[in-house]
């Protein structure tokens, strides 16, 4: 049975995914007590006796994390920031399924990430979009996003400001920029504003392009359309929530518009498979189990 460890388990990413794993029969939850999780040589004995490690902590610590990692046949998934152009990305849709389940290091997809690129990879290989373009992304998201400190404003803190969205990322050097040029091989950043709103969690991140909604949505149809987890819909009236996916890790893609002008909106956990949900799926790849094995899909 394949032994699982999380590195920095008290997080809202890591106590999510311990919530997820801690009933699955197929693998072995290693739990660190409690007043050991900071302790270097207890933390380093539970992540070399591991078959697979989750990072879920700030940049520099899973960095020192990594560093501490000297079986080489540990298989690493690291949900921060700090690896996410220089390992194998775990986003599997994108046709790296393959590679993600020969590397020992993964790097979990940021959320707003996920979002952006889920819409862009797709048409920019499918050469209805350049590399060389402008593109402009707005992104809506629960404040479960915010870890710790965050949910407790919101959940404790009753002020005006909170009670509606807000707009942040202003100087446009958003962390999840660089994993989103290099993956979608960009010539340059998009421009990104995050907004958080007052509900838990769930998102929608969408792109306006000026072309045939049909075209856009025949196109993204076909580019997922083996993917067990993603499903693109045509949407021409109504209204669309940012937490329509909330509680599942799959996402969804909304196409809608008209001949001329076009929004494409991917709706997603921010939990699900904007962190946690993604980060068990690439697991599964990794540990050879079922893509969906464990994740809410429907």
């Amino acid at each position: 049975m394949n032994k699982v460890y999380i590195d920095g388990q008290s997080g809202t990413t890591g106590l999510e995914i311990v919530k997820r794993l801690q009933d699955r029969s197929d693998i072995k939850l290693l739990m660190i007590p409690e007043d050991k999780r900071k302790d270097i040589e207890t933390r380093k004995e539970y992540l070399n006796s591991a078959d697979l490690v989750f990072l879920c902590l700030p940049d520099k610590a899973s960095v020192e994390a990594v560093s501490l990692i000297t079986n080489p046949n540990v298989k690493v998934i690291d949900a921060s920031t700090a690896h996410r152009t220089l390992w194998t990305y775990g986003f599997s849709e994108l046709g790296n399924k393959d590679k993600i389940a020969s590397s020992q290091y993964v790097a979990n997809p940021g959320c707003h990430a996920s979002g952006c690129i889920s819409i862009l990879y797709p048409l920019i290989q499918k050469g209805i979009v350049k590399k060389s373009d402008s593109f402009s992304f707005f992104s809506l998201t629960g404040y479960s996003g915010g870890g710790k400190k965050m949910i407790y404003q919101y959940e404790n803190e009753k002020t005006m400001d909170l009670e509606a969205p807000r707009i942040y990322g202003l100087n446009q050097n958003h962390k999840h920029l660089p994993e989103i040029k290099k993956v979608c091989g960009l010539e340059k950043d998009v421009f990104l504003n995050p907004i958080v709103c007052d509900y838990y969690r769930g998102m929608a991140v969408s792109l306006n392009v000026e072309m045939d909604c049909e075209k856009i949505y025949l196109a993204l149809k076909d580019w997922y359309k083996d993917a067990k987890l993603i499903e693109v819909e045509k949407v021409d009236s109504g209204m669309i929530s940012a937490n329509t996916m909330a509680g599942l890790d799959c996402m969804k893609l909304i196409v809608s518009g008209n001949s001329k002008r076009c929004t494409i909106t991917s709706l997603f956990d921010n939990l699900g498979k904007g962190a946690c949900g993604a980060a068990i799926q690439n697991m599964n790849i990794m540990l050879g189990f079922k893509v969906e094995e464990g994740l809410n899909i429907e």
